[in-house]
């Protein structure tokens, strides 16, 4: 299987190149991909958290909020 293509576009000659990616920026924009849905679940997570105690106290999460400012 291929890599993805990349596209590169230098703004000063808007020359624009499409390439396949190497080996690393896949490497890495696999890991970038794995961040940004590791640190949306834990914002998922606090949120749940959140939503939870609101409702423990019989509030919603913006009366919440606003309670404590």
């Amino acid at each position: 299987m291929t890599n993805p293509k990349i596209r590169v576009h230098d703004s000063e000659t808007n020359e624009v190149i499409d390439r396949v990616m190497t080996d690393v920026e896949l490497a890495q924009n696999d890991e970038i991909k794995e961040n940004v849905k590791k640190e949306k679940a834990e914002r998922e997570a606090k949120l749940k958290q959140k939503t939870e105690i609101a409702e423990r106290f019989g509030l919603t999460l913006d009366e919440l909020k606003l309670l404590l400012g």
